[in-house]
């Protein structure tokens, strides 16, 4: 199962009057691990930044002019989220302006309904709470000093563990392999000690007995 974590920055709240995204960070999950394959880009906005964004993000339009426009990286950014489900905080907003950026582009839109909103998932599960990401960081014990200003790839790695927090954890201690992604290669390691001696002949007998009812068992190959 592969899942999209989301973020953006942008210059202000409404696209509509005249702001735009000026980053986007994706984190992929597959099976809601973190695989490390990433899709990050800074976008010049072709405006000035105003300064209430700044202080957000501290992207300035000096530093964003030497990037490309969003048409530049749409196709991109298209290409990486697939058809996968995207997860996002407060996802309203990041889809509102993403999806007046790919009309712009003349590409198609993200569906609301293959999105998931972290937000209201807290509100759910937190009714009444602050349920802020740095508020959700706090409540799982989730690591965020290094987060001084918004980022959109920080804020999505950060997101991809509220996410899985709030889908009930990991539960590490009941997985039968962890896997990560290295160079495109997936590694799995195996999480049960070798057994300190051989199984006996009744155990044979039973587990032989029970491949007898599966269709080509992996343990037979």
């Amino acid at each position: 199962m592969r899942e999209i974590i989301l973020d953006t920055e942008t210059t202000g709240f409404d696209p509509f009057s005249g702001d735009r995204i000026v980053e986007i960070g994706c984190v992929e999950l597959i099976n809601h691990i973190v695989s490390g394959e990433r899709f990050h880009t800074y976008i010049n906005p072709e405006r000035d930044m105003p300064e209430a964004a700044f202080r957000i993000h501290g992207l300035s339009s000096e530093f964003l002019s030497g990037h490309p426009v969003f048409s530049e990286v749409a196709v991109g950014f298209t290409d990486f989220i697939g058809s996968s489900p995207v997860i996002a905080h407060n996802a309203e907003f990041d889809l509102k302006f993403l999806n007046w950026e790919l009309d712009q582009a003349g590409l198609e839109q993200v569906s609301r309904s293959r999105v998931i909103d972290t937000l209201a998932m807290a509100r759910s599960k937190f009714p009444g709470a602050q349920n802020s990401l740095d508020a959700l960081c706090k409540r799982f014990d989730i690591s965020n000093i290094h987060r001084t200003l918004h980022g959109a790839l920080l804020d999505a790695e950060i997101l991809a563990e509220v996410y899985l927090e709030l889908m009930g954890g990991r539960q590490t201690g009941l997985d039968l392999v962890t896997a990560s992604r290295e160079a495109g290669q997936t590694v799995r390691k195996k999480a049960w000690p070798v057994r300190s001696h051989t199984p006996r002949e009744e155990e044979l007998s039973a587990h032989s007995r029970l491949l007898d009812q599966m269709t080509d068992p992996i343990w037979r190959q």
